[in-house]
């Protein structure tokens, strides 16, 4: 009998367990298909699919397993992997009479491509009206008060051979999302996040949000990232025919971002060793122009907006090149600043945060001493604009694809210097520039042997007119040429500079420096105007 009644109660604990699995697995098929439809309906552009859901009766908690979200205009790849989303009732808040829930994202996998990208960017939805927060709602019925994201992956990949831009390891909370409906620009929830940016980059956000804003959610922290490398950015750049290459980004600052007021407030940005091209062709032009005129519009718009601050207290590029590639030219040529140092203070949009002051030292076609003093200072139909320019004792056979690209000649020796003084004033420019070039050696018989007759004939005249115009105690041919009208359209006088030529070589020599100022003078003023 013993024995028996032994048989019975394992049959009837195992029939109760397998019923319990039954209907737990029933329910957990029911709700999976009722969530998975809900957020689908709450969607627009996007479809979401849920493997599988586990509900936990016992603590009122429910986990998604497996789900992906996919862009339905480009549905290839997935735009996001949840290998497990788990909402919960948060305890803690019922001590204080609050029956609110959390959210934990574990290990997720965003990944967009440049299409994906392009297709919300022009979509007429905007992000706020795709229906993310309604979604979110439709997973549990407790309204969301702590989410956490945890060992995240946000991954961009673009066109072309380039490596995807890619972050890791990134771990993020919000807490108290649910406090009370707060005032404007009033922040109740605590926010955190850190990740690894590419190889090597780190970025750590801390600050407050408030979730409830509308009509969209607003931000204010302060975040830190070091040690970016500029060649992930190389497929988004380029589009603006900007080659990058190398490089190491470092900034930290403060942000806030809400429905009436943007502010980006950085205490620095620090890029070293970075390689900028600039590069012009004839099949770019149209496009170049295009690019030019949206900057120019988003300046103008941006420009003393009250309910917009950009500002950067200071921009340091350190030991890196500058250059400017045309490849529209015969022949093509690079204009370039190696070595250089490009320090600006107080960059910002705002005419009433101070003027702007910057400085550029450098080598000009890697040997030529460059000294560039530049003040700026915001208004609402541009910015006024001081610039002074040294540029001094440049290898000249370094210039000859520009000299031929121009000028059709090249030469074999000699040393170009260059100085300007330039302001800008309500769209106006005023100013010169003083080119002079000195101990210029343009034609050598034996460099010119195999150049064709007409070629030695063209840089033999070209040597001779050099000679002529060579202001024989110097040994230098320079001029002088005044530079006015519309910043798009500066205008100057070529007999103004022919005049200059003629007066450097037979009645008063054009003699290095700005105007007005002797050497000692303008290493004063320079030394002055480098900010700290």
């Amino acid at each position: 009998m013993r024995s028996r009644w032994l048989w019975i109660a394992g049959i009837l604990i195992a029939s109760i367990a397998l019923l319990i699995v039954f209907v737990r697995s029933f329910v957990d098929e029911q709700l999976r298909e009722t969530i998975e439809r809900n957020v689908n309906t709450s969607l627009d552009g996007y479809t979401v699919q849920i493997r599988a859901l586990h509900f936990h009766p016992l603590g009122f908690g429910l986990d998604l397993i497996d789900s992906t979200i996919v862009q339905n205009a480009h549905s290839d790849p997935p735009v996001a992997h949840l290998p497990k989303l788990s909402a919960s009732v948060n305890w803690q808040a019922l001590l204080y009479g609050r029956l609110v829930a959390d959210f934990l994202l574990d290990r997720p996998t965003l990944h967009i491509n440049l299409k994906q990208a392009r297709s919300e960017i022009k979509d007429k939805v905007s992000i706020d009206e795709r229906g993310w927060q309604d979604a979110l709602g439709e997973i549990y019925p407790l309204k969301v008060n702590e989410f956490a994201v945890r060992d995240a992956k946000i991954i961009y990949a673009d066109e072309g051979p380039f490596k995807p831009l890619r972050l890791s390891r990134v771990n993020f909370r919000a807490r108290n999302i649910r406090n009370i409906h707060s005032k404007e620009r009033v922040y109740p929830s605590d926010i955190r996040l850190e990740g690894n940016v590419f190889d090597s980059g780190k970025v750590m956000v801390n600050g407050h949000a408030d979730f409830l804003a509308k009509p969209h959610a607003g931000i204010k922290a302060a975040f830190t990232a070091e040690n970016v490398e500029l060649d992930y950015f190389k497929p988004i750049i380029r589009r603006y025919h900007v080659s990058v290459r190398d490089g190491v980004l470092s900034t930290d600052g403060k942000l806030e971002y809400a429905p009436k007021v943007k502010v980006a407030d950085l205490e620095h940005i620090t890029i070293q060793g970075v390689h900028i091209d600039y590069v012009h062709s004839t099949a770019t032009e149209a496009a170049e122009k295009e690019v030019a005129k949206d900057i120019a519009r988003t300046a103008k718009n941006v420009s003393n907006d009250p309910e917009m601050l950009l500002r950067v207290d200071k921009i340091n590029i350190l030991k890196s090149t500058f250059a400017f590639v045309n490849q529209a030219a015969e022949p093509d040529y690079r204009i370039f600043f190696a070595d250089a140092d490009l320090k600006v203070n107080n960059l910002s949009n705002r005419g009433a945060e101070g003027k702007g002051v910057g400085t550029l030292h450098g080598k000009f076609m890697g040997s030529g001493d460059t000294k560039v003093n530049f003040t700026f200072q915001p208004k609402a139909k541009g910015a006024d604009f001081d610039l002074h320019l040294a540029i001094e004792n440049t290898n000249l056979p370094a210039m000859n694809d520009f000299l031929l690209a121009y000028g059709n000649f090249d030469v074999v020796g000699g040393v170009f210097s260059f100085y300007s003084e330039l302001a800008v004033r309500n769209g106006e420019v005023n100013g010169y520039i003083k080119p002079l070039f000195r101990e210029m050696d343009v034609y050598d018989a034996h460099q010119e042997g195999n150049k064709p007759f007409f070629t030695k004939v063209r840089e033999g005249v070209v040597a001779a007119a050099a000679w002529l115009l060579k202001n024989r105690r110097r040994d230098e041919v320079a001029t002088r040429v005044t530079i006015s009208g519309r910043i798009d359209g500066p205008q100057f006088s070529t007999w103004e500079a022919l005049f200059g030529l003629l007066k450097n070589a037979f009645i008063n020599a054009v003699t290095p420096g700005f105007e007005k100022q002797d050497d000692a003078n303008i290493k004063v003023k320079q030394e002055r105007e480098i900010p700290s």
